[in-house]
């Protein structure tokens, strides 16, 4: 096996690698369209809402691969930073990338990242538990940035009972709910060869 071949992915359930560069384009936009709208789906809480956000973060990485999920949240991250209201309820702003949320925000790419990587290598739909376990993972990893960074502006309790222990138990929800719209999507399609 070479090794151009061993960095082809597994498994793609929509093949984005493969389209032409407008569906790949196409992609990132609706993927940022799905992001924003993901983030209207919120329940305010101080310092960080809980919203669908790290949801659809994890979708768009197990489903457009890390690659160009990772492309994708940057382009959603970069639209909210000029000014488009695509954060959690209609935020937008670079002053958003300094404060509070400002660790959570920064993980969404490296999140999404890793959970494209590990849908390539078979951690997707076809095995759903190791796609619960993938999403659970970069869940996880949000949730150790974005408490880090709250650390540092708050101190540790803060950050521990505002900013990480509120979401654990929505982020393994997510993290299930992710799996199983991955295993449906990829029901009926064949096995590569």
């Amino acid at each position: 096996m070479s090794n151009a071949a061993s960095l082809t992915p597994a498994f793609s359930p929509l093949d984005l690698d493969s389209r032409p560069l407008a569906w790949r384009v196409g992609a990132v936009v609706l993927g940022t369209l799905f992001l924003a709208l993901s983030s209207y789906v919120e329940v305010p809480m101080v310092p960080v809402p809980v919203t669908m956000q790290t949801f659809a973060v994890m979708l768009v990485g197990a489903l457009y691969g890390w690659r160009l999920g990772a492309l994708t949240i940057i382009a959603w991250l970069a639209e909210a930073a000029v000014g488009l209201p695509v954060l959690s309820g209609g935020a937008a702003g670079a002053h958003h990338f300094v404060g509070p949320t400002a660790g959570y925000l920064f993980a969404f790419p490296v999140a999404g990242a890793l959970v494209g990587w590990l849908a390539e290598r078979g951690w997707n739909g076809r095995k759903p538990v190791l796609a619960f376990v993938s999403m659970l993972l970069g869940n996880a990893l949000c949730l150790a940035i974005g408490g880090a960074w709250l650390a540092v502006l708050f101190g540790a309790d803060v950050a521990w009972t505002s900013g990480v222990a509120p979401f654990i138990v929505g982020g393994v929800l997510k993290s299930v709910l992710g799996a199983a719209l991955l295993a449906l999507l990829v029901r009926g399609k064949p096995r590569a060869a």
